[in-house]
Parts: C-alpha cells; sequence; structure tokens
C-alpha cells in the first residue's frame, strides 16, 4: 500500500478514526491495536509532563500546570474508554492489520497541545524516512528460538537462545561525500544456548542461534564494507566480509531467520572449509538489474570474526572465491542459476572450531591447499498473475570438496518454497527441504577415533513463515536429523522462531 501525501508528508492510515474519515476501512483488530497504541501514548506523554502532579515545575506559571493536569487526566480517561470500546468490537474477531505510515507532525497523529505524545513508533518511522532520504538506512532483527530434540539425538532437551542482527548502510552520494560510494556495517551477537549438542548432528539445526561465534555472547562487527561503483554496471569493495551472503537463493538463504533455520538450507556446506565466516577481503562485481552477476573476492583465509583481522592478514596464505548467478525464464517462470568455487593455500591440520559445522577438535593429517565447487538453483512453478513478486517454487544445491581435508566431500539438497498458497495469507511463506551430506573418507577416521564410527548424514526441516504483524514474523519448525555419527539415533527437532524486524 503507498501511502498517500498530506503538504509533503506521509500520512499514518491506521491512526485515522474511521468513524470520521472515509479513508480507510479498519478492522475491529486494528481499532484495538490502535487504541492500545494511544493508551500507552498518553499514558507516557502524561508522566513526561507530569513527573510528580504534587509538585509544580520550576519557573512554570501555576495555571499552566493546573491546564497540563487536568489535560492528563482527560487523555487518560478518553485512553481506557478508546481501549474498552475497541476491546469490545475486536472480540472474536481476527482479521488483517493495516500498515501505517503518518509523518509526526501530523495534527491527526498528535494533539496539537502536546507535541511530545506523539506516537513513538510514527517517529521512528518518520525520522527513518528522513535518513533514508539523507543516505541512511537501518536492518535490524532480533530472532529468538526456542527449540527442542523430542526424540534421538544426544539429550531429549528444549533450549531458548536468540540472535541480533543489527545493518546500517551509509550512501555517500546523498550525503554530499562522494558519488558511488557506500558503507555496510553489520554488527551480531547471540544470547542463550541453542540444541546444537542436544541434537548430535555435525550441521547446525538453527545456524544463527549460534552466530557470530558460540564461544562468546559478546557484539562483534561481523560486516564492514566500503563500497566503490565505478558504473551502473560495475562495482569494487573492500573490508571486513560477511561469507553467509554469498551462495544466494531465492527460497533456501535468509541467514537462518526469514526462511529455512538449517544451515543445510542456508548456504552449501562444502565451501565452509575454505571461507571463513568473517574475514577481511576485497573484491569486484559486475550487476545486472542491481544484483550481483558474477563476483570475484580474494579473502584472508583464517576467520577473524572476534578481531579486527589486520594482525592476522594473509598470515596463513590468501583464499580466492567466485560465483557467477545468471537469471533464468524456463517456461516464462523466473528463476537463477549460480555456479561457484572457492581455493584456499592455507596449511590444514586440525579441524577448526566453525559455529557454521560443529566438529569436535581433532588432529589431521598436515594438509596444504583446498577447494570446492558448487552449484544452485531456484526456479519459480508458480506466478501470482496479480503480483509477480508472489509465488512459489523449488530449489536445488550440489556440492564437492576435497576431501583430503573438507569433513563433507559430497553434499547435496531440493525442496520447495515461496509465498504461502493459503487464501488470506498472503504475506506468509514456506519451505521444506531435504539434504543429503557425504562425510570424507580422509577425514572419517580421525574422527572415528574420537567419537565412534562416522558415516554420512541426511536430514529433512519443514517450517511455516507467519507474518503475524508488518514486523513481525513467527515460524514453527521441525527437524528429522539422521546421524553421521553410528551411535546415535536420529534427532527429531520441533521448535518456534519468532523475527522482529525493526
Amino acid at each position: 500500500m503507498v501511502p498517500k501525501k498530506t503538504s509533503g508528508r506521509s500520512v499514518r492510515m491506521d491512526l485515522i478514526n474511521p468513524a470520521a474519515s472515509p479513508l480507510l476501512k479498519t478492522t475491529p483488530r486494528a481499532k484495538l491495536r490502535n487504541a492500545v497504541g494511544r493508551f500507552a501514548r498518553f499514558t507516557r506523554a502524561s508522566i513526561s509532563f507530569v513527573p510528580d502532579l504534587r509538585k509544580p515545575v520550576p519557573n512554570q506559571h501555576p495555571e499552566m500546570v493546573k491546564r497540563m493536569n487536568a489535560n492528563s487526566k482527560r487523555r487518560w480517561l478518553v485512553s481506557l474508554l478508546a481501549l474498552a470500546g475497541a476491546w469490545t468490537g475486536a472480540s472474536g474477531v481476527i482479521a488483517q492489520d493495516t500498515f501505517c505510515d503518518l509523518g509526526c507532525d501530523s495534527p491527526i497523529a498528535c494533539d496539537a497541545a502536546f507535541d511530545d505524545a506523539c506516537d513513538s513508533l510514527c517517529r521512528d518511522l518518520s525520522c527513518r524516512e528522513s535518513l533514508a532520504q539523507c543516505g541512511l538506512t537501518f536492518s535490524n532483527n532480533l530472532t529468538q528460538f526456542y527449540f527442542g530434540t523430542v526424540d534421538g539425538g544426544v539429550e531429549q532437551v528444549g533450549r531458548y537462545a536468540a540472535h541480533g542482527d543489527y545493518v546500517a548502510n551509509v550512501d555517500f552520494g546523498k550525503l554530499g561525500v562522494h558519488e558511488g560510494l557506500f558503507l555496510k556495517v553489520r554488527a551480531e551477537h547471540r544470547m542463550g544456548e541453542s540444541i546444537v549438542e542436544s541434537t548430535g548432528a555435525f550441521l547446525p539445526a538453527t545456524l544463527a542461534a549460534d552466530l557470530p561465534t558460540t564461544e562468546t555472547r559478546n557484539l562483534y562487527i561481523t560486516n564492514f564494507i566500503i563500497t566503490q561503483a565505478l558504473s551502473e554496471s560495475c562495482i569494487v569493495f573492500a573490508g571486513k566480509i560477511d561469507s553467509l551472503d554469498g551462495d544466494m537463493n531465492a527460497f533456501a538463504h535468509g541467514r537462518g531467520i526469514t526462511q529455512f533455520s538449517n544451515v543445510s538450507f542456508i548456504a552449501n556446506p562444502v565451501v565452509l572449509r575454505t571461507v571463513p565466516y568473517s574475514t577481511l577481503g576485497a573484491g569486484f562485481a559486475y550487476l545486472m538489474e542491481g544484483e550481483p552477476l558474477f563476483s570475484f573476492l580474494v579473502l584472508n583465509p583464517t576467520d577473524t570474526t572476534r578481531t579486527s583481522g589486520f594482525s592476522e592478514l594473509f598470515n596463513d596464505g590468501v583464499a580466492l572465491s567466485s560465483e557467477l548467478r545468471v537469471p533464468t525464464n524456463f517456461c516464462d517462470r523466473p528463476g537463477h542459476v549460480l555456479v561457484g568455487a572457492t581455493y584456499s593455500t592455507r596449511d590444514y591440520v586440525s579441524l577448526d572450531q566453525d559455529p557454521r559445522i560443529i566438529l569436535p577438535q581433532v588432529d589431521i593429517g598436515r594438509s596444504s591447499d583446498s577447494w570446492s565447487v558448487y552449484w544452485n538453483t531456484d526456479h519459480y512453478l508458480h506466478v501470482d498473475p496479480h503480483d509477480e513478486s508472489r509465488g512459489w517454487g523449488y530449489f536445488t544445491r550440489v556440492g564437492f570438496a576435497d576431501d583430503s581435508n573438507n569433513p563433507i566431500s559430497y553434499f547435496w539438497s531440493v525442496g520447495i518454497g515461496g509465498n504461502s498458497v493459503i487464501s488470506g495469507r498472503d504475506k506468509d511463506s514456506f519451505g521444506l527441504g531435504y539434504y543429503m551430506s557425504e562425510t570424507s573418507d580422509e577425514i572419517a577416521p580421525f574422527l572415528t577415533a574420537l567419537v565412534g564410527g562416522i558415516g554420512d548424514s541426511q536430514g529433512v526441516e519443514a517450517f511455516y513463515n507467519i507474518q503475524a504483524m508488518n514486523c513481525l514474523t513467527i515460524t514453527p519448525d521441525f527437524q528429522w536429523l539422521s546421524q553421521a555419527r553410528a551411535g546415535l539415533d536420529d534427532a527429531y527437532v520441533l521448535g518456534v522462531r519468532a523475527n522482529l524486524a525493526f
């Protein structure tokens, strides 16, 4: 829905009184939500303007204090009546929320006598629009997980975990500094404890819950990239690079917070040995319609999530990564085909501790250099004739790696996903996928000596992403994980994920 404009300001339609204006047909549920918001807003205003009704404000005219106290009491009464009326109207009704976007200076949103009573959400949206026009945008996610191993695995237990992901983008052209110059900064931290140990699986069932590192809950900068556009189709970039943005797929990516939770459906695991999660690097990319068509990166081969990385830069060699992602239109349906490869000159003498793949710390035979090649595709099988951005389709991934030092020598996955097909749930999404991971014959003996017999692993994940509000999704999730460790029973995992985008 496109916000209407009033005197150059965007209008929050959900705050207009539907009884007084024909511009918006508000549902009872929306009335309740708006009344609750007004009640909280007026409550905050009353408290902030009259912190203690028994004490006069210094240098304040007594008559003004009296008027402010009377207005505060009136606000409480009106808010309570509105809340009660909305509750009555919303009883037993389920309706879709309306979108809102009203400038804070609008007399519809704010009481003219009390500017600070402006709705905080409204103020934030208005300020964000102003900042975006100046070249500053923000994309933040707070994701909470409650997952449990209900059968099999190491132990049957439920765990709570959370992940904070905070991204800021700066357009220096809009700031008047330099045209085509951009900065992207990402900060991450985690909370709680995931179920990674209780499942017994090498591939984490809830990847985001263990990022950026399993060793601490501190906040770390995992992305700090400076990009210069040389033209509309060519860019160069350098800085601290977060590799999880690679291996893009329309139905199986989402960084573990908007689509699948299991790492097997977020990125190809064969890449994890040669490309660190967060490290220094530089590269270039050719774009097609704003999306990367071809990219090439030169990276530090060791992970530096918890440090700046400059003291370790290229001490252990260099890593190279390249991807080609071509748009397709088979059967008049959109899709993509991606081909990628990685190479590292690093010497490998042990299995590193990496939150993207859970392996015991064990020494292996010294091996220099490692490589991987991978391929993925996404293709829409159905596109909404009324909205080309909506639809559903299938995805596949295949990958091969150097089995002399990579614990995964071969991997493939397949599945379906996209927007919900349930009538009235246009903003919901779903996914169903299967993966198979083959353990390296060269690495298996080292693991066997520590944890027992080792074989191949496979698994299934199914989720349904419910758009509860514009900024909130709630996602029930089920996973079946067949163990690579011979001594463990298959793990059955149930859980729910809630993501707040702000």
